[in-house]
């Protein structure tokens, strides 16, 4: 289930980005968070099943697109279409904006696009 972050999940968020090839660095991690938290146009949301196990960070554009800053899951919850369900719960929240990535995440956009998974719709 997609949930919007808050505060209370701030250490969460930042271990999950961490796994993100640019948010290595502390300083940036936070500085990262602090824009989500503070710019209107960027959202966090957490991906929660048990727990916390991944996070999804995009940016509303101008026009009709919003774009995957960051998509990240747990290391033990790989493999298993974690990535794919946020791609499609935020389509499904947003059907009326075009989904993008940037450069980290665009070819797993893509990855999603082409496989599109069914999530019990029938």
């Amino acid at each position: 289930m997609l949930i919007r972050y808050k505060k209370s999940f701030e250490k969460i968020a930042m271990g999950l980005l961490s796994f993100m090839p640019n948010e290595k660095d502390l300083k940036k991690l936070q500085q990262t968070i602090k824009t989500y938290e503070s710019e209107d146009c960027w959202q966090l949301f957490l991906w929660k099943e048990d727990d916390i196990i991944g996070l999804a960070g995009v940016i509303f554009a101008e026009g009709n697109n919003f774009e995957i800053q960051h998509i990240s899951v747990n290391p033990s919850h790989r493999q298993q279409g974690i990535g794919k369900k946020m791609v499609t719960a935020l389509k499904e929240l947003y059907p009326e904006k075009t989904l993008l990535g940037n450069d980290d995440t665009a070819s797993f956009i893509e990855k999603c696009s082409s496989e599109q998974i069914d999530l019990g719709s029938g």
